[in-house]
């Protein structure tokens, strides 16, 4: 799987819509923004937007030809806005001028983008842009509000200096601002089905990505990910071959699934995604004050990093040279995850903690450290197992539930089992706050993923 591929909008077709504003300029970011965030973009234009920009620009970006007539055919003879239509996952129409606000409120499908908003079922994201006076007219106002009662979404333009010189609301929102939305709007759609099941994808078009939940909306879920620098001296450090891979999937499933993540990084290799809250955290030392400093208000807490389990003694305060190769004296650093459950049994309600091992030619260790630690969950690997190593986009990883038989899942990608994961992170969300697992919580028990309640003796570390 691609970085691309990694992205919230991962497998998802999504249709753009330029019409004719100035501020059509910047759709062309916003094409590669929804790219890098893993879509596959198709592009309608107005015939007034290609005087603006030319559909050269988003061909090339998009890999797809625009659309620019409602009769339009595609090769294969099947009408071009139709089939964008039936395999959109979400359009977005950006800009929107006045002019399309008008038409798309009473129905008139004289442009390819009109036309396609009439015939799909998918979720409309549309963001205005005009010069000064024209969003505030009452005509303008009462075909939004129309467009609010058709279930669109609309991203509010911004106010500031207009390309007329005059200064007022009017300006496209920033292109991150209306990515967040499209994600949004996905979510909202009780699991994000596409606009008509069934339909055929335009010719070239990648598969559909499986239908995300939205369970963890309004959770808090704070994943770890890469590997901690251990200081030698200034310009060396202890460390290891973790990328971060697995962590930035999971804080991206759980993006996708409707929550605020903060993700606490370490040395990494990846893109990390921008709608989470980055906390960038070198060493095991700064990890743990990170890890704990956001604990008390976090639903669950994923640790994927791989921290380093031992730090030198003493730090050099200067380069050392070759002529001063030191014997390294270790001592062992931080075990954070033991902390955070120690912790986490405190606090009400207590995050869900899922632990993770890289293991080397065996197993057998992680059932006892799921048991010592104090996790949930925990997600064991062997890293010298082909593709399911440091580095790759594959895992094949064994889930651990303390009480339970350790659960081998078949080799996957990395954001398939962040998904997979976050499903059973959810069920157990779900039975603590089931009647039953209420009342355990409450007891002073505390409750497996089933939402069975299992004593525990005073001081004993929860499960």
């Amino acid at each position: 799987m691609s970085e691309a591929a990694a992205g919230r909008l991962a497998g998802r077709s999504i249709v753009l819509g330029v019409t004719g504003s100035i501020a059509a300029y910047k759709a062309v970011e916003l094409l590669r923004r929804l790219s890098a965030e893993g879509a596959r973009v198709q592009v309608l234009m107005t015939r007034s937007a290609a005087a603006f920009v030319g559909p050269l620009t988003f061909e090339t970006l998009s890999g797809q030809p625009v659309l620019q007539d409602p009769l339009e055919l595609l090769p294969d003879e099947r009408i071009g806005h139709v089939v964008a239509a039936r395999s959109a996952d979400a359009i977005v129409v950006a800009p929107a001028t006045a002019h399309w606000l008008a038409a798309m409120a009473t129905g008139l499908s004289g442009d390819v983008i009109t036309a396609t908003c009439l015939a799909t079922a998918a979720p409309v994201v549309v963001a205005p842009a005009m010069d000064a006076g024209m969003y505030a007219h009452p005509a303008t106002r009462a075909n939004v509000e129309r467009l609010h009662a058709f279930g669109y979404t609309v991203v509010e333009p911004a106010t500031g200096a207009l390309a007329s010189g005059l200064v007022g609301q009017g300006r496209l929102a920033e292109p991150e601002r209306i990515v967040d939305a499209v994600v949004a709007a996905l979510a909202a759609r009780a699991g994000g089905e596409p606009g008509l099941a069934g339909a055929a994808s335009p010719p070239g078009g990648m598969p559909r990505a499986r239908a995300g939940a939205v369970d963890l909306a309004g959770r808090h879920v704070v994943v770890t990910a890469g590997g901690t620098a251990e200081p030698i001296d200034p310009v060396r450090f202890i460390g290891n071959r973790s990328s971060g891979r697995m962590g930035v999937a999971i804080a991206e499933a759980a993006l996708a699934r409707g929550a605020r993540v903060t993700l606490i990084v370490g040395q990494t290799a990846v893109p990390l995604p921008g709608a989470a809250t980055i906390i960038h955290a070198a060493t095991t030392a700064e990890m743990r004050t990170a890890v704990l400093d956001v604990l008390p208000e976090t639903d669950v807490l994923a640790m994927a990093a791989a921290v380093a389990d031992f730090r030198p003694r003493r730090r050099a305060a200067a380069k050392l040279t070759r002529d001063q190769a030191p014997t390294l004296e270790l001592e062992p650093t931080e075990d954070i995850l033991a902390e955070a459950a120690q912790t986490a049994g405190r606090l009400a309600p207590r995050p869900v903690l899922v632990g993770f091992a890289a293991e080397t030619g065996s197993l057998d260790r992680a059932a006892e450290k799921a048991r010592r630690k104090g996790v949930d969950l925990l997600v064991a690997n062997d890293v010298l197992e082909p593709g399911a190593g440091f580095g790759v986009d594959t895992n094949r990883v064994t889930l651990v539930v303390p009480g339970n038989a350790p659960e081998p899942w078949p080799l996957m990608s990395k954001r398939e089992v962040a998904d997979r994961l976050l499903d059973r992170v959810a069920a157990i969300l779900s039975a603590r706050e089931s009647p039953a697992g209420r009342e355990a919580q409450g007891a002073g028990e505390s409750v497996d993923r089933t939402g069975t309640a299992a004593a525990r003796s005073p001081g004993e570390v929860p499960e």
